[in-house]
């Protein structure tokens, strides 16, 4: 009776959208991927706030920051949603970012521009990898093994980033971790927010996630511990942040003449792993992989982050990426590019409502993380812990990531034990060519940032 209301539900789904993101093959409607990509945008919003704070560190004018890491953001996730028809936001990628700023333009002196030129170098490898189909090599050569605990090991990470935000737990000098202030109100609230989103998850609620951060957020406001919108200027900006200063701004004759190997060959590796990480994760959890662990449409999401990378020299912000963030979307059912697309325009929206989105606290985001961490570690039992040969690299690909605060970090260790183990037992045969190469390129990035 279920499956016939659902059915019923997506043979209502307009033509337009059916052509384009084949709503009803996947088993979805208009409704559930419009929910599912506002859901995401609220889960990932703070980077309009948190990235331009970091590139003007680096001398990039804030105002050029905003708008250059909006349209970014904008133009790369429709592309991701049209062409690929994935349920996955793109935007400027964080770690990556700190790097930028505090590595690049703040240790090695380097102006921002000459950074923004490594960048567009290190888009154009990853377009020529993914042409040449390397990068698709490198994911079948992942064995199934680490693809499950790469699923795992984001859940935890993104859990453990949700912890951090609600301020459940907090840094401490002793034991670096240690329980938070859990009778301080915001941490009450988000507390409030967590029980209150997993019962209704629990119930069979839709868009609990949704509201869960609303029901928080209202409160919140109500209690003074957020602000509350007093009138319609409150919540528009009657400008709009223009990319004049940094629009093509980048110096790539800059870059090649400082010779800058380590920091393009550092911002490819890292967001490569990092980025097949996140869309090994978010596709999985998405229903997307079959059962030979084959990704439907990866060559062209994987373009698709090239041409991304390259934008985001061009409009001036560090490399953009798929956002972890997104499987809050998936979670409430998105599972196809029309998600991305919602998160696109809303991306767009956000030029006028920018101040909007600042009312909602991290506080009442952050108990989503939580739940979706929840729901990507449910394929932990699929993963194989009868041989340690493939017990230790899953675990270290699962508890590198949230330790380190990286995925590229969870793969790097996962790539290289694997490859380790395998020797040590004379399973040769289970080391493919590119486990090797990509096991060697992770040793040199790791002598190269130690």
């Amino acid at each position: 009776m279920a499956n016939n209301s659902v059915s019923s539900t997506n043979s209502a789904n307009p033509a337009i959208f059916e052509k384009i993101f084949h709503l009803t093959a996947k088993n979805t409607s208009v409704r559930t991927e419009l929910l599912a990509g506002l859901t995401t945008f609220i889960s990932l919003a703070y980077i309009l706030f948190v990235n331009p704070n970091i590139l003007s560190a680096a001398g990039i004018p804030k105002e050029a920051a905003v708008a250059a890491t909006i349209f970014t953001a904008a133009i790369t996730t429709a592309l991701m949603g049209i062409v690929a028809n994935y349920p996955v936001a793109l935007a400027p990628s964080m770690g990556l970012n700190a790097f930028f700023t505090f590595y690049v333009v703040g240790t090695l002196h380097l102006p921002w521009q000459v950074a923004l030129g490594a960048v567009f170098i290190s888009g154009v490898f990853f377009f020529i990898l993914t042409l040449g189909g390397i990068r698709q090599a490198i994911i079948r050569a992942v064995p199934i093994n680490l693809k499950k605990a790469i699923g795992v090991g984001i859940g935890l990470f993104i859990s453990f980033i949700g912890l951090k935000g609600t301020g459940i737990i907090i840094a401490d000098k002793a034991t670096y971790l240690t329980l938070g202030h859990v009778t301080e109100p915001t941490v009450l609230l988000s507390i409030f927010g967590l029980l209150l989103t997993g019962g209704l998850m629990a119930r069979g609620v839709r868009g609990s996630i949704l509201i869960g951060i609303f029901a928080v957020t209202i409160i919140s406001m109500a209690l003074g511990l957020s602000p509350v919108p007093h009138s319609i200027g409150d919540v528009m900006s009657l400008s709009f942040p223009s990319v004049g200063e940094t629009f093509w701004a980048f110096d790539l004759k800059g870059a090649w003449e400082f010779g800058i190997f380590s920091i393009v060959f550092t911002f490819t590796v890292v967001e490569l792993f990092d980025n097949i990480g996140t869309l090994i994760g978010l596709t999985t959890k998405a229903g997307m992989v079959n059962k030979n662990g084959d990704i439907e449409n990866i060559d062209k999401a994987l373009t698709i982050d090239s041409i991304g990378t390259m934008l985001s020299a061009i409009f001036g912000t560090s490399t953009v990426g798929s956002y972890i963030e997104s499987a809050s979307g998936i979670a409430e059912g998105g599972r196809t590019g029309l998600t991305a697309v919602t998160v696109s325009l809303l991306f767009i929206v956000s030029l006028v409502f920018a101040p909007l989105i600042g009312l909602v606290p991290a506080f009442a985001t952050s108990p989503s993380l939580i739940i979706v961490g929840l729901l990507m570690m449910s394929s932990i039992g699929d993963i194989n812990f009868s041989d340690f040969d493939e017990a230790l690299p899953a675990f270290l690909t699962i508890i590198m990531m949230p330790m380190t605060s990286s995925i590229a970090n969870g793969f790097a260790f996962g790539f290289v034990s694997y490859t380790i183990m395998k020797i040590i037992k004379g399973k040769f045969s289970d080391i493919s060519i590119i486990m090797w190469i990509v096991s060697i390129a992770f040793l040199i990035n790791l002598g190269l940032r130690g």
